[in-house]
């Protein structure tokens, strides 16, 4: 026999702290009836579907999935395709069907903007409704706000796009992070400035502005490393529009080509500007390295607390 769950369900990009509530609710039910807490998203935003667009998003499939888990104690995270079955399947189908038929839904957490359903026919008092006729437990979770704003992962994307990057933390309830494999690049930093490690960015990917920052990097064996990060087109440097995402590691020593690693952004430092001698870049790096030493020293303080 299936173990029932408690679902939470949502997009969860980004995994906000609006998204916290749902999922810390998820978890308090799931002890309640001793069912497995679980989260049910897409393997797409399902206007992309909709519309043929790509919609740039915070996160990834597996991104969301891993913080969702690590950060909340979710044992089971459902990924469904969003295909043309699931766009035109019915509320009641989706509910029945699909949430208690196939996931063994016995309790759903759902937040108040949540909708569901062909043409987003299902609304969460349409959700109460059903789980009320037929037995199963529903909780719908109210907006949360920081400082007067609703937390989204729309206003979310807005300060990553501006750069405000200890902004965007707060409403995360985490730093914006970037995960990827690190590739070769033209080595141009290792013969003629620092080392750095170099990620391509997926075009769905929400990039914080052009410019250079303080960050904290998460590495393959565990450990974290300060660093100093540029994201843009390295003017000084090349002369093309290929955008990339190029680390500096402090006090780090090391292979890591071809392996993965997670680049959180802590602090905006300056715009990516075009120097006049690689001799001007390389004593604007050193100051850079210095401020990221000290923001990510007041991250870790923050961490703590």
């Amino acid at each position: 026999m299936e173990e029932k769950t408690v679902i939470a369900l949502g997009f969860f990009d980004g995994v906000h702290i609006g998204h916290g509530a749902l999922l810390r609710k998820t978890v308090e039910r799931a002890r309640e009836l001793g069912a497995v807490p679980a989260a049910f998203t897409f393997d797409r935003a399902p206007r992309e579907f909709v519309t043929g667009v790509p919609v740039p998003l915070l996160t990834s499939v597996d991104e969301r999935c891993a913080l969702i888990r690590e950060r909340y104690g979710i044992e089971r995270t459902i990924v469904a395709p969003f295909d043309r079955d699931m766009m035109t399947m019915s509320a009641d189908d989706f509910l029945e069907g699909l949430l208690v038929g196939r996931c063994h839904a016995a309790h759903l957490v759902a937040g108040h903007d949540y909708r569901f359903g062909y043409k987003n026919e299902g609304t969460p008092e349409r959700l109460r409704a059903w789980c009320a006729a037929h037995g199963l437990g529903c909780d719908v979770i109210e907006k949360v706000e920081l400082d007067g704003v609703t937390v989204s992962s729309t206003h979310i994307r807005s300060l990553v796009e501006a750069g405000d990057m200890e902004r965007a933390e707060a409403f995360l309830g985490h730093p914006y992070a970037i995960t990827g494999v690190v590739r070769h690049g033209k080595h141009l930093g290792t013969e003629a400035l620092f080392p750095t490690v170099n990620l391509m960015p997926e075009p769905w990917r929400i990039l914080p502005r052009f410019g250079v920052y303080a960050v904290r990097a998460a590495l393959p064996d565990g450990k974290t490393c300060a660093g100093v990060t540029n994201v843009g087109v390295r003017p000084t440097i090349v002369d093309d529009d290929r955008v990339t995402i190029e680390t500096y590691l402090i006090d780090f020593d090391g292979n890591l080509y071809e392996k993965p690693i997670r680049i959180e952004f802590l602090r905006y430092l300056r715009r990516e500007k075009k120097f006049d001698s690689m001799q001007e870049l390389h004593r604007q790096i050193e100051k850079d390295i210095e401020t990221s030493r000290s923001a990510g020293a007041a991250a870790e303080t923050r961490s703590a607390c």
